[in-house]
């Protein structure tokens, strides 16, 4: 109701600007508890992880952690943070996220701007948050693609023991050539050397953090079949399916349609959810998966489970239809 109020005022301002804003809001609200949303337990166990609900927050809103406690009260299963980089970067030049409401969409550039994974981690020890925290990371910018393997050894190694499960992000189109880590000898290199690193940690640690890869829903039949071989080959515990598109179906007309970066929201419901379907087919259950992509609505979250996914994602549907959300999504999944 309240967002619903808001929402108007939030529309009204640059995207990015409402996007700061809504936050800051929303980690006062909490701290004079004002803003929580009350959900009914349907516990869901996933990756060796219970999961008080199976709907959580996909990454990308809370890039840095700093709103992990706040995020929370509002009832998700899970909160995802990142993408996050070895080392602080500001992203692509301002503006870089755009509205289109029309077709309930957004399109994006940021291009991982953030605080880099220690002041990540400062943050998730400052939270007093004990659910289910995905930790989401990349590589830095200026990182040859060739190089990648190092940055995202750093992040998995600085966040292991802060993670419930980390995701490895190779499907960002706002990266220069992050996309080509999703195929061939580096997809093989990547997956062989995290998952070698993982086992090392886990003993290390005494606990086992599962690692999850987020792919695009621009993928080939080809592509996912060669995904879906590694992610069998070296025994990854998880798949988030999909990240934005690079398509612009449905946008095309639009005023903002044809800015670069990844679309997201309605748009891209069809394709994440096609893709979703595909990898469940390959996988035959041998691998959870996580669909994102374009739910709006609760029926939306039950049809990316009847697609495959154990658990689902929001955040462009948040934008749009605001917390209630995420009670529909758990209210209408089995």
């Amino acid at each position: 109701m309240l967002y619903s109020l808001a929402r108007p005022f939030l529309f009204s301002l640059a995207p990015e600007r409402a996007h700061d804003l809504t936050l800051s809001l929303l980690k006062s609200s909490h701290k004079f508890g004002v803003m929580r949303q009350k959900i009914e337990p349907k516990p869901v166990t996933c990756m060796g992880i219970e999961f008080p609900n199976p709907v959580g927050l996909a990454a990308g809103l809370d890039k840095n952690g700093a709103y992990i406690d706040a995020l929370a009260s509002l009832g998700f299963g899970f909160i995802e943070i990142g993408t996050i980089t070895p080392r602080p970067q500001a992203g692509n030049p301002q503006p870089r996220l755009f509205r289109i409401p029309k077709a309930h969409a957004i399109i994006n550039r940021m291009g991982f701007n953030n605080e880099g994974v220690d002041q990540l981690i400062e943050n998730v020890k400052a939270s007093k948050f004990k659910g289910v925290l995905g930790i989401n990371i990349g590589k830095n910018a200026d990182t040859a693609v060739e190089d990648a393997v190092s940055d995202y050894l750093i992040c998995l190694e600085k966040v292991y023991n802060y993670a419930s499960y980390i995701t490895v992000n190779i499907s960002s189109p706002n990266t220069k050539n992050l996309r080509s880590l999703q195929s061939g000898h580096a997809l093989t290199e990547l997956l062989e050397t995290l998952k070698k690193r993982q086992i090392e940690l886990a003993e290390e640690f005494q606990h086992y953090v599962p690692l999850v890869l987020k792919v695009a829903p621009d993928l080939s039949e080809k592509d996912m079949q060669f995904i879906a071989s590694q992610l069998l080959e070296f025994k990854i515990d998880g798949l988030i399916v999909t990240n934005t598109t690079l398509s612009r179906e449905g946008v095309e007309q639009l005023p903002f349609g044809d800015e670069a970066g990844g679309l997201s929201g309605a748009p891209v419901f069809e394709k994440s959810t096609q893709c979703l379907a595909a990898f469940s087919k390959l996988l035959k259950d041998q691998i959870p998966l996580i669909g994102v992509g374009g739910i709006l609505q609760g029926d939306q979250a039950m049809t990316k489970q009847q697609a495959g996914a154990q658990l689902v994602q929001l955040y462009s549907g948040l934008i749009y239809t605001g917390p209630r959300l995420i009670k529909d999504c758990v209210d209408s999944m089995i």
